[in-house]
């Protein structure tokens, strides 16, 4: 996984969300669309120096997933015994051992700036996701394909900014609901279908801020509402 594939992958679940092209850098929809999802961040392995990814940083000192079990089948990670005066020489020793695994990619294929991945493919800097393809600035995301700056959420497709959620569709900024599709800006709701700025509703379509409106009526809003978002 590149930034070029990245881009391409953005690009699809834009046209499914918004049926416009994505015209953002990885930069800019990192800035706009991810700014408050927890990503891993870049680190140096401390025993080669080399750029990895981690989803914890608090420890200071870092090991790739590769060089760790290197280690583990060429020189082991047992050491010789050694007399110990004091607790700070065992702190010191254990300095040298006590490094974060980075990188923990299991059973995925085309995964890049990681950490936590499993039986995946086509993922680009996102954190503890699992059994989910094409995903990109996502945490804690399974179950999913085609997801966008989402988090807490499983068996959405085509999504951007979906929390906390399942079941979803073609839909932007989706938190703590189930079932929804083509909609923007729903919270707390259940089976919606193109409805926009709702909220604690169920089994309605065509419905903007809990009001209903005819299709036609709701297509034109929509199309306004879709401006403002990828030009505010």
């Amino acid at each position: 996984m590149n930034d070029a594939v990245a881009l391409q992958i953005v690009n699809k679940i834009f046209m499914q969300v918004f049926n416009t092209n994505n015209h953002y850098t990885l930069e800019e929809i990192l800035n706009k669309f991810a700014f408050d999802i927890k990503l891993p961040q870049q680190v140096n392995d401390s025993t080669t120096n080399e750029i990895t990814w981690a989803d914890s940083i608090n420890n200071g000192r870092f090991i790739t997933n590769n060089n760790m079990e290197k280690r583990e089948t060429t020189t082991g990670w047992m050491l010789e015994k050694k007399d110990v005066k004091n607790l700070q020489e065992i702190i010191d020793i254990w300095s040298t051992i006590n490094l974060t695994t980075t990188e923990r990619v299991y059973d995925s294929i085309n995964v890049s700036k990681s950490d936590t991945i499993y039986r995946s493919e086509n993922v680009y800097r996102s954190t503890d996701c699992l059994d989910s393809k094409n995903i990109i600035y996502c945490d804690s995301c399974s179950y999913s394909e085609y997801l966008l700056a989402s988090q807490r959420s499983n068996t959405c497709n085509f999504c951007i900014r979906t929390d906390d959620s399942k079941n979803c569709s073609n839909s932007y900024s989706v938190i703590c609901s189930n079932k929804i599709s083509n909609s923007i800006f729903i919270q707390d709701c259940f089976d919606l279908y193109e409805c926009m700025f709702c909220a604690h509703i169920s089994n309605k379509r065509y419905c903007i801020a809990n009001m209903q409106f005819e299709s036609y009526e709701y297509y034109e809003i929509k199309k306004s509402i879709i401006n403002w978002i990828l030009s505010s």
